[in-house]
């Protein structure tokens, strides 16, 4: 074994004990490639998803129905770039550039959550989002704040903080308006009637399906699988939604004593992946959207330089 070999076997060693012990990798450490890639790709899926994440809401900014829900909206769309920008900069600890993030993401090389490429049909959807979607995040998201790498934990700490008030924002929306006219009850039954099957897919795809949890957990970047956090999100919302008095649109939904969890069906997968490979909905738009922002920016990136250079000179 050459000494170079040996240096890494050395190297590795100290890696797999700093992730045995349940410590954290810092930036400096050294780490397999393999490991360093998969962070790359999962953070910036997570940073894409909170920019795109901006537009199914913001388009009912300038349309809320009155002052104190468009503040609250803009407050919760500005936490979302916010979190996006925390994100894109744990990356940067990796060695790859935000700029180079965005031109993958605007070139459709890099993924970001299927649930962003669902239209926002009607007000309730603000609500139903807040509720379902970041009820999902938050079940995902809470254990990465334990993940092995420290700027991503570190960042997760804030993000939940945040989704979590998001969250609660939705609920308390979705149940001001199922206290409110026929007309109301039924747009919140139908907004949650289109979002719950989406919801449950932001988990990923089933356990035997993902490529990558089991390389992922080994590694403490993630800590529970697709399955379990998917199975935690709908312990969670069942008595949720009883309180708020809609049905979920799942005739399989019930409780299983013997295994002290809820039983219920299967997303339609097929959809998933075509959402996953760019044929959903709202794909095209999301991406065009976000493609025209960047350029439409462009002489605030150029100014900016400029001026750092000349403040340096």
């Amino acid at each position: 074994m050459t000494s170079e070999a040996v240096k890494e076997s050395i190297l590795e060693a100290d890696f797999d004990a700093i992730v045995a012990a349940g410590d954290r990798v810092e930036p400096r450490d050294w780490m397999p490639e393999g490991y360093r890639k998969t962070l790359v790709r999962q953070i910036a899926q997570h940073a894409h998803s909170e920019i795109i994440g901006m537009q199914p809401e913001g388009n009912w900014i300038t349309r809320a129905p009155s002052l104190r829900r468009k503040a609250i909206l803009l407050a919760k769309v500005q936490d979302e770039a916010g979190h996006g920008l925390y994100l894109y900069s744990a990356c940067e600890t990796l060695g790859v550039s935000r700029d180079e993030l965005t031109r993958l993401l605007i070139a459709g090389k890099q993924k970001y959550s299927s649930i962003f490429n669902y239209p926002t049909l009607s007000y309730a959807d603000v609500g139903t989002i807040g509720w379902l979607v970041d009820g999902a995040a938050i079940c995902n998201q809470v254990p990465l704040c334990r993940t092995s790498f420290g700027p991503y934990g570190r960042a997760m700490i804030r993000i939940c903080k945040e989704e979590s008030f998001h969250q609660r924002q939705g609920y308390e929306l979705l149940m001001t308006m199922m206290r409110g006219t026929d007309e109301q009850r039924a747009m919140v039954q139908e907004s949650v009637d289109r979002f719950w099957w989406p919801a449950l897919m932001m988990f990923g795809p089933p356990d035997e399906e993902s490529p990558n949890t089991a390389q992922s957990m080994a590694w403490g970047i993630k800590r529970n699988t697709n399955d379990d956090l998917r199975q935690r999100f709908v312990d969670m919302t069942v008595p949720q939604a009883e309180a708020l008095g809609v049905t979920l649109p799942d005739p399989d939904l019930r409780w299983n004593d013997e295994r002290g969890h809820h039983d219920f069906g299967q997303p339609d997968w097929d959809e998933f992946m075509q959402v996953v490979k760019g044929n959903g909905p709202c794909n095209a738009q999301r991406l065009v959207h976000r493609r025209r922002a960047h350029e439409d920016g462009a002489w605030v990136r150029e100014a900016a330089t400029a001026f750092a250079a000349k403040a340096s000179a």
